[in-house]
């Protein structure tokens, strides 16, 4: 955080426009790396750990009894 905020702090004060928008799209891109990363290993735990079916039937089983 303090390395994100010393670069901010020296690119203001010598930074014309075209160093702003370098650091922007560098942040864009970070956050999707970030976003993907995540996401991958969202994935990756539920994979471990399938979700439980709450499903509930109201409906009786099949009574085959009768044939």
């Amino acid at each position: 955080m303090i390395a994100v905020l010393s670069l901010l702090q020296e690119t203001t004060v010598t930074s014309d426009f075209d160093d702003l928008g370098k650091l922007l799209l560098g942040g864009v891109a970070a956050a999707i790396v970030v976003a993907v990363a995540l996401v991958c290993v969202r994935f990756k735990l539920q994979d471990k750990k399938p979700p439980t079916s709450n499903f509930i039937s109201i409906n009786s089983p099949p009574n085959n009894q009768g044939e």
